[in-house]
C-alpha cells in the first residue's frame, strides 16, 4: 500500500489517507452564509476520496472578511447552515474541517473576478483592522491599529467561532495565521511595528497569535485536533522566515496544536516567490524534523508520485491540494490507480470502476 493511502491519526480522529483538501475561497456567500454551491463543491471532493475536506477561510467577524462575498461563522444562522454540509462530508467517509480566519489589513476587497482590488466605502467597503497602520499596498485602505481591548475581542471571536464550528459538526478547526491576514500581520515585523508588548521582539509579536491558539484549544474537544496554517516565509529580507516559524511551532506544540499547515507568502504584494513544484515542502520538512509536530505540505503538488514521495520520505505527514482539486475533484481515486493502491469507491459509482 502506498504511504499516501495509509491511515493517519491525530488525537482520536482517524483519516482514511494523507490527502487533504486545502481551504479555497469561493467568494460565493451572501452575508457569510454557506449555500448549495458549497455543499456541492465540498461534497464532491469528499465523494472523490479526500481524507479531510476543509471549508474555506471563514471569518470570525463581518469586518474580518476578505470581501463581502466571503464565508463567515460569526452567527448561529451560519452555524446551522454549515451542519448539513459537514454531515454530508462525513457520510462520504471524509473528515469535515473548517478554517477560521480574520483578514486584517487585507479585508474589504473585491472578488477576484471583479478585479480583486480595494473595495471603496461607496461600494460597501469598510476600514480594515491590523496590528499597525500600514496598508497592504498604497492603493489599499489604511487599516486602523487594533487596541488592546479590540485584541481581546478578536480572541473571543475566534473562541466563539470555534464553538460554533463544533456545534456545526466539524471535527477539525484550522486557525489561519498565514497569507498576510490578521494573525500573520502580528507575526511579521514588516506589518507589525508596534512599540507595546505586542510588537518588537519575536516573543511580543507571537503574543496575540498564541493567545488565539490557546483560546481555540481550550474550547475545542480534547479528543479532536487543531491545525494552524502559517506562511513559513514572507520571501522578503527582514520579514518572517523559517527560523521564526520553527520557534513559533515549538511554542504552539505545548498549547495543543496538532499540525502545522506550511504555506508561505502573502504578506506583501511585491515579494519574489520562487514558485515551482513542491517549493514549500522544505518548510514542512524542517518544522517536522526540528519540532516533532505533524506538518502538512501544500503548494504546486499535482502528481501522485510527487505526493507519495513527500509523505513516504517523511518530509510531511499529509499533503494539501488546492487548484489540483479544482481541476479534478476525484484526484485521490486517480492517484490511487497510478500508485496501484486499492481504495474504496462510492457504491453509486462502482459500475465505472476499472
Amino acid at each position: 500500500m502506498a504511504k499516501l493511502f495509509s491511515d493517519f491519526k491525530l488525537r482520536e480522529l482517524s483519516f482514511r489517507n494523507r490527502i487533504f483538501v486545502s481551504p479555497m475561497c469561493q467568494y460565493s456567500s451572501v452575508d457569510g452564509m454557506p449555500n448549495s454551491w458549497h455543499l456541492v463543491h465540498l461534497g464532491s471532493r469528499a465523494v472523490g476520496g479526500a481524507a479531510l475536506v476543509m471549508v474555506e477561510a471563514s471569518s470570525v467577524s463581518p469586518e474580518g472578511r476578505i470581501s463581502p462575498d466571503d464565508m463567515g461563522i460569526w452567527s448561529e444562522a451560519q452555524r446551522d447552515a454549515f451542519r448539513p454540509i459537514a454531515q454530508f462530508i462525513r457520510e462520504q467517509g471524509a473528515v469535515p474541517g473548517i478554517q477560521l480566519a480574520h483578514a486584517g489589513r487585507k479585508a474589504s476587497t473585491c472578488t477576484p473576478w471583479q478585479g480583486g482590488g480595494p473595495l471603496p466605502p461607496d461600494r460597501g467597503g469598510w476600514q480594515p483592522l491590523a496590528p499597525s497602520a500600514i496598508s497592504f499596498t498604497p492603493a489599499h485602505a489604511m487599516p486602523r491599529e487594533l487596541t488592546k481591548a479590540e485584541m481581546d475581542i478578536v480572541v473571543r471571536q475566534f473562541a466563539e467561532s470555534t464553538q460554533r464550528a463544533r456545534a456545526a459538526d466539524f471535527d477539525v478547526v484550522e486557525i489561519h495565521m498565514a497569507h498576510g491576514y490578521l494573525l500573520h500581520g502580528f507575526l511579521s515585523p514588516l506589518a507589525n511595528v508596534r512599540t507595546d508588548e505586542y510588537g518588537g521582539s519575536l516573543e511580543n509579536r507571537v503574543r496575540l497569535p498564541l493567545a488565539v491558539a490557546r483560546a481555540v484549544r481550550e474550547v475545542w474537544p480534547a479528543h479532536l485536533p487543531v491545525f494552524v496554517r502559517i506562511s513559513a516565509s514572507d520571501w522578503v529580507d527582514g520579514g518572517w522566515d523559517l527560523e521564526q516559524s520553527i520557534q513559533f511551532a515549538r511554542w504552539l506544540k505545548p498549547i495543543g496544536i496538532d499540525l502545522i499547515d506550511c504555506s508561505s507568502g502573502g504578506l506583501v504584494a511585491d515579494a519574489r516567490i520562487p514558485a515551482a513544484p513542491g517549493f514549500q515542502v522544505p518548510f514542512a520538512a524542517a518544522i517536522r524534523a526540528q519540532t516533532g509536530i505533524a506538518t502538512g505540505a501544500v503548494g504546486l503538488i499535482t502528481e501522485a508520485h510527487q505526493a507519495e514521495q513527500i509523505v513516504a520520505t517523511g518530509q510531511a505527514d499529509v499533503i494539501l491540494l488546492a487548484r489540483e482539486f479544482l481541476r479534478d475533484p476525484y484526484w485521490p481515486v486517480h492517484a490511487a490507480r497510478r500508485l496501484n493502491a486499492d481504495v474504496a469507491w462510492p457504491k453509486q459509482y462502482l459500475r465505472a470502476r476499472p
